[in-house]
């Protein structure tokens, strides 16, 4: 009878249900959120607590291993009272009453005033990390927002920060004001880095382009990560013919929010103008033989070890296809400003030669 009912429902039983389905699930996700903000600002409060406490009473740090015993006997086997984990409740308090004065914020009605909204977006763990490594608010917070569109986990977090995602991206020389309208030059923009960091590879000493190329696509899933969210991978080595003759796409992606076929051409020398006369091309075969209606200009990215910007933008000056540029790396690059503290290799030498002198002596 039972199977009976089942075969005789309505045709559209499984929309209902799919929509039921979807209900119980952004429920459940609306919840833990909920739930999830409600600790950080509860973890963010007993902080504030021990802070004013300290300052005005001159309570020492024994508070807080008082304090850890005490709540585990009054609500036995609770998770999340360890004096360790009291500890980070002040230095959150701390870092954000202290830190966020002078920076932008949307606060909701039961959020404390010192804490910003996406703070309570994103977990417990996901927070310590933030603090642990950033000393800026603004950084702290620019990264507490990537975790929340992007739903990065703690691994993925840490790789982003210690990459330096903040300080690259957006940072592509590009041709998008004047060749995308606003506001997708913008967004395009956003989405293009410089350097991307392809720490994750390992390529022989006088490696080529096919052997970059046969590298990227054997990490396909950490390439992806490096080039954010957004990019669905299509091929390698796309051929496109244009009269007869053929000519080869390097790698060839989707990007869904910007609805663009993006052209990665890979270099393994410095930028050379001709490199974006290539990549003009290119870029004007695959609007022509791929583009649909629904979609936007075809976006070329061009990959070199080396560039120089006055070159760049003189070339990309005479394209009226949308262009970026940038290097990649297979290692963090060390700031400017600690590179020119250190020795070079001539020094090095010299020092060497003289405690070399020194002990014969």
């Amino acid at each position: 009878m039972k199977n009976e009912e089942k075969l005789a429902m309505p045709d559209q039983y499984p929309e209902l249900l799919r929509e039921v389905k979807s209900c119980i699930r952004s429920s459940r996700s609306r919840a833990m959120l909920a739930a999830n903000k409600e600790l950080v600002q509860m973890y963010g409060e007993i902080g504030r607590l021990i802070v004013e406490r300290q300052r005005d009473k001159g309570w020492g740090s024994s508070i807080v291993e008082r304090l850890a015993s005490d709540i585990q006997s009054e609500f036995p086997g609770i998770k999340g009272f360890s004096q360790q984990n009291i500890w980070h409740m002040r230095s959150f308090y701390l870092a954000w009453a202290g830190g966020t004065e002078n920076l932008p914020q949307v606060v909701g009605e039961s959020v404390p005033e010192y804490l910003p909204q996406v703070v309570g977006e994103i977990p417990w763990g996901h927070n310590l990390l933030l603090l642990s490594k950033l000393k800026k608010s603004s950084e702290r917070i620019w990264y507490a927002h990537k975790t929340v569109e992007n739903g990065w986990s703690r691994a993925v977090l840490t790789a982003q920060i210690e990459s330096n995602l903040y300080g690259r991206e957006g940072q592509a020389i590009t041709n998008f004001e004047k060749t995308l309208p606003s506001p997708q030059s913008d967004l395009a923009r956003q989405t293009l880095k410089d350097p991307y960091i392809f720490d994750f590879l390992t390529l022989p000493e006088r490696a080529v382009e096919r052997d970059l190329e046969n590298a990227l696509i054997d990490n396909i899933t950490q390439f992806l990560l490096e080039l954010g969210v957004g990019f669905a991978f299509l091929g390698r080595q796309r051929q496109i013919e244009v009269e007869g003759e053929d000519f080869y796409i390097d790698l060839l992606f989707y990007h869904i929010p910007l609805r663009s076929y993006v052209v990665i051409d890979l270099k393994m020398e410095k930028f050379k103008p001709e490199h974006a006369g290539k990549m003009n091309f290119y870029l004007a075969a695959i609007d022509a033989q791929l583009r649909g209606k629904g979609d936007a200009p075809s976006i070329g990215i061009i990959l070199c070890k080396e560039k120089k910007r006055m070159i760049v933008e003189y070339a990309l000056s005479a394209t009226n296809r949308p262009v970026g540029v940038a290097e990649w790396t297979l290692t963090h690059k060390l700031p400017e400003h600690l590179r020119s503290e250190l020795p070079n290799p001539r020094e090095i030498e010299d020092a060497m030669r003289r405690k070399i002198e020194e002990a014969a002596d």
